[in-house]
């Protein structure tokens, strides 16, 4: 496993489309790969994410069972005039391995907060829809609902009456929540037998993004490195499910 981190520069034309869209930065972290992991759901897959960073920049992270090669990065959204190579990777196995149950770490997840709803008027056994948590408190409930089976658990507050200001007693905080809506390029038209089937290729691709940071506890070690190479939530290929540990400062 590797973690990289390549600098984004925001002033280049190039770097502010791939910003602005999940779909085409999504095909560019793929490039990166000559054979991208299956994502069948049993091994680790390739998982990234976007962070905002001092002066205007933007950090790419990625999370990945191999070495990638991101040159042409460096050519589209970097500095290709400098010497340096653009970016960094890490050996992220050794990291993973050192974990153990009870560690404390602060840590950082952009994900895509959903649940499955049935309208009133449906019938009983009508099939669910799936739809974005879009409340701080709501999202905020939705890590905590997972946060036992992902083997991690948010550390609550010292004291045991002090709640956050969405009513929570655990040090996270949901930010940078934005609903994002794009078209793929160059879906071809759906034919009406194709939409009567669910098959719309040509429909707009729609989620609720949410960044969490705050502090958590280890409860269950391989479930939890399971979680950092594998993500949290849906919406991954689009910059989701990536979580990224900090040590805890001492108080």
């Amino acid at each position: 496993m590797h973690l990289t981190r390549f600098r984004i520069n925001t002033g280049r034309p190039q770097a502010r489309r791939l910003l602005g869209s999940p779909h085409l930065m999504h095909g560019a972290v793929n490039m990166s790969f000559p054979d991208p992991p299956p994502r069948d759901g049993q091994g680790p897959r390739v998982l990234w994410r976007v962070d905002p960073a001092a002066a205007g920049r933007a950090d790419l992270f990625i999370v990945s069972p191999d070495r990638p090669d991101l040159t042409h990065l460096v050519e589209q959204a970097g500095w290709p005039g400098l010497e340096q190579q653009g970016w960094s990777t890490f050996a992220y196995a050794e990291f993973l391995d050192a974990l153990a149950a009870g560690d404390t770490w602060g840590f950082r997840l952009t994900a895509n907060p959903v649940h499955n709803i049935r309208k009133p008027q449906d019938a009983p056994k009508s099939r669910t829809k799936r739809t974005a948590h879009v409340t701080p408190a709501h999202q905020i409930s939705w890590l905590l609902q997972r946060q036992e089976r992902a083997g991690f658990e948010v550390v609550r507050t010292h004291t045991a009456q002090r709640l956050t200001e969405h009513g929570h007693e655990h040090e996270v905080i949901v930010h940078d929540r934005l609903p994002l809506q794009f078209r793929k390029p160059g879906a071809e038209s759906t034919t009406p037998q194709a939409a009567k089937d669910g098959k719309d290729t040509n429909r707009a691709v729609q989620f609720t993004r949410a960044t969490f940071d705050g502090r958590l506890r280890i409860t269950d070690v391989e479930a939890f490195r399971r979680t950092l190479t594998h993500g949290l939530g849906k919406a991954k290929a689009y910059g989701c499910g990536l979580m990224t540990l900090a040590p805890v400062r001492a108080s």
